[in-house]
């Protein structure tokens, strides 16, 4: 062999060692559970299992990547509060892999046209077991603690770290957490030097959890009040305890007669003749209220659906300042913000369509007669 064709033969060795190399590139990740896992370095295909999974992955501007869905975004529902789904119609054209909150069939996501690479999850203790879901598959599953903005806000930034080192999203990640946390101090820095006797006492109702809820559903650290340091009458008395949603005594709501009431519309899909809306409207009680009498009652965006909605949370926030402290807030158009926040969080304005779905009632003094 002369040494021309010996070169070409050992050049052409070192590109397939090369592309062979680069075929088996993987990188490690740990996930929420501490496991380590093994994925490839570059990933094309992915699929999200769980409340909120796929919301995250679309914050990173990785909806590209999914291959395939839950069947909750192949719903066609008269409401849907979840501006990332309705910036992506394109999820509804996608093959469904299994049920909503985490029900995976393993049998139909290997039948997959194109077969995932890694398979995020989040609330991985409900729904299809993790490890055995990648048993199953023979796919890598990266479990991913949902959190939120409040008191598990370092859950919810590891959850979108995580998936920018998988998702060679870091970058993107840490703009992210950046933005989240500019917002909330932002709401803080705005409201923090309010004299307590100037703050309107205040309550939110209609909070929906696992589908929607009548008035009396509230979160009693509810985010959009706590970023603006407002006088909410369902806040527990240690503010350190995580309490969950609840059903806030209607007798105490009439006691403590809040100055201002704040109707989360996602209570409207109960219908016509129940839920959040019809109460305020129908019930004696509730029309004892002087907040109902003078006509302070305002709706906002849904603040859970299919997990918490982190976006419409913050233009929430924005939207309840203005009302509560009109002073403080005095250049801010709430309905601008949110298209703000959703434009950097989704690359599109989506209040249009938001306010549409809840019959324009969003950012609005509601009529109750």
């Amino acid at each position: 062999m002369n040494k021309t064709a010996l070169l070409i033969w050992l050049c052409l060795l070192l590109l397939m060692f090369s592309a062979s190399t680069e075929a088996r590139a993987e990188k490690q990740i740990t996930d929420a559970a501490g496991k380590i896992i093994v994925i490839p370095e570059k990933v094309d295909h992915i699929i999200c299992s769980g409340s909120g999974c796929l919301r995250l992955v679309t914050y990173l501007g990785a909806q590209d990547l999914v291959v395939g869905v839950d069947d909750i975004e192949n719903l066609n529902n008269k409401f849907d509060a979840r501006p990332y789904s309705l910036a992506n119609p394109q999820f509804k054209d996608l093959p469904v892999f299994g049920g909503f909150r985490g029900q995976d069939v393993p049998e139909k996501i290997i039948s997959l046209p194109t077969l995932p690479q890694v398979i995020f999850k989040t609330y991985a203790s409900s729904g299809y077991d993790p490890t055995k879901l990648s048993k199953k598959t023979g796919i890598p599953v990266i479990t991913l603690e949902y959190g939120d903005l409040a008191h598990n806000r370092k859950d919810f930034y590891t959850a979108l770290t995580i998936l920018g080192r998988a998702l060679d999203r870091e970058t993107r990640a840490g703009e992210l957490i950046a933005f989240f946390d500019g917002q909330i101090k932002e709401l803080e820095n705005l409201t923090k030097n309010v004299p307590n006797a100037w703050k309107k006492t205040c309550f939110v109702g209609g909070i929906a959890f696992k589908g929607p809820h009548g008035f009396q559903s509230t979160e009693p650290q509810y985010p959009p009040f706590q970023f603006i340091n407002a006088e909410n009458i369902a806040k527990p008395a240690d503010n350190a305890k995580k309490l969950r949603q609840c059903n806030f005594s209607k007798e105490k709501i009439l006691t403590m007669n809040p100055e201002v009431l704040f109707l989360d519309l996602s209570t409207l899909q109960m219908g016509e003749d129940q839920g959040g809306l019809y109460e305020l409207r129908n019930d004696l009680v509730y029309r004892e209220l002087t907040a109902v009498q003078n006509g302070n009652v305002f709706g906002v965006l849904p603040y859970n659906w299919y997990s918490q909605n982190s976006g419409s949370i913050l233009a929430d926030a924005w939207f309840i300042g203005k009302i509560l402290y009109p002073k403080q807030f005095m250049d801010i158009v709430p309905e601008k913000k949110a298209d703000e926040i959703y434009t950097f969080l989704l690359s599109k304005p989506m209040f249009k369509q938001m306010n549409t779905s809840f019959k324009q009632m969003v950012f609005k003094q509601i009529d109750l007669n």
